[in-house]
């Protein structure tokens, strides 16, 4: 045995966020996230993995993604990235527009969604993107 494996036996490993004995958020071998948080190297970590994971969840399960120019990619991952992989395929109408390249309806579509209305400047953003085939800001 070493000190990695002494604590790891004795803190335990969480993958979700967990309640600790003195009432702290916590995560992973006994990360306090209320009192130490994470830095930036690691948010940078965790960014890069999400965005693997929704990248590989997009090629995944729309096909033509790959075709896709780098702005319009961009719209569906931001989009996957805000939603989930799941809560993104839920917009069926939307990405059938995508994939017949009728992308001035595909974003009307997205303007629609309950989403739009929960993070409307993203939207109007993700809209003008999926139109323009243009980086927005």
């Amino acid at each position: 045995m070493n000190i990695k494996q002494y604590i790891v036996n004795n803190e335990g490993l969480r993958l979700k966020p967990y309640r600790c004995t003195a009432g702290k958020l916590t995560i992973g071998i006994g990360r306090n996230l209320e009192d130490v948080g994470i830095s930036g190297e690691e948010a940078n970590l965790l960014f890069e993995n999400d965005l693997a994971h929704c990248e590989a969840g997009l090629s995944r399960n729309l096909p033509w993604f790959s075709w896709l120019d780098e702005v319009r990619k961009a719209v569906l991952i931001d989009m996957c990235f805000n939603l989930g992989i799941k809560g993104l395929l839920g917009f069926k109408t939307t990405l059938s527009l995508i994939e017949a390249k009728k992308y001035t309806e595909a974003a009307e579509q997205m303007l629609k969604s309950k989403w739009a209305h929960q993070v409307p400047k993203r939207a109007q953003r993700n809209s003008r993107m999926m139109t323009t085939g243009q980086w927005q800001t």
